[in-house]
């Protein structure tokens, strides 16, 4: 009488302990992604390299190489994903369009103040002046959602009547936003709720109807 076939198949607490290569691999990237973050905070963007990066993530420079192509690639999505972690851009909607826009911009006001935020947007948009490509990915996963959850909150104010119905609202942005980012793109004054307040003030003159 032979003997029984041994069974070959691993033993189900075997099984489960086997590693996840899509799991480590996303445990790295965010590694990755947080180093990243840091780096840029703790010695500045001309100053950040891959090597660097490598090292405070423990993961190899070729992996990194196989997910970015470039350091502001990795800058950019190291941004986009602590975008991300703060959720979906909603505006509020108390039907008071100034006082929603006051404490839109202060909130902005507020961002760029932290330096969570402000030495990753500085190191990006150095990018994005430099690179087509990358620019594009910043309008398009970026910008673009952002924009639209402004625009529905002028729209809504439009359907209220307290914005004019010809009003251009891709225009009403620029004039809301541009003066705040470029106060602080280039620092040529401070940031303070006041001239969050006044740009909200100069620009419903013009949206009124």
């Amino acid at each position: 009488m032979s003997p029984a076939p041994r069974n070959t198949d691993p033993a189900p607490e075997t099984a489960s302990k086997r590693p996840d290569p899509a799991r480590r691999s996303e445990r790295s990237r965010q590694a990755v992604l947080t180093a990243t973050r840091e780096l840029v905070s703790e010695v500045g963007y001309a100053k950040l390299s891959i090597e660097a990066i490598a090292a405070r993530a423990r993961v190899g420079k070729q992996t990194i190489y196989r997910w970015w192509r470039s350091k502001g690639a990795v800058v950019f999505d190291a941004f986009l994903a602590l975008s991300e972690e703060a959720g979906s851009v909603v505006l509020p909607d108390t039907g008071d369009i100034e006082a929603d826009l006051r404490t839109v911009l202060r909130a902005t006001v507020a961002e760029f103040a932290d330096p969570a935020f402000e030495a990753p947007i500085r190191a990006l948009n150095l990018e994005v002046a430099a690179d087509p490509e990358l620019a594009a990915q910043y309008r398009e996963r970026l910008a673009a959602p952002v924009d639209e959850a402004k625009r529905e909150r002028l729209r809504s104010a439009q359907r209220a009547g307290q914005i004019r119905a010809d009003a251009d609202l891709d225009l009403a942005l620029e004039l809301l936003y541009a003066p705040l980012y470029q106060r602080w793109l280039l620092r040529l004054g401070p940031l303070t709720d006041e001239y969050a307040e006044a740009l909200v003030t100069h620009a419903l003159r013009a949206l009124r109807p």
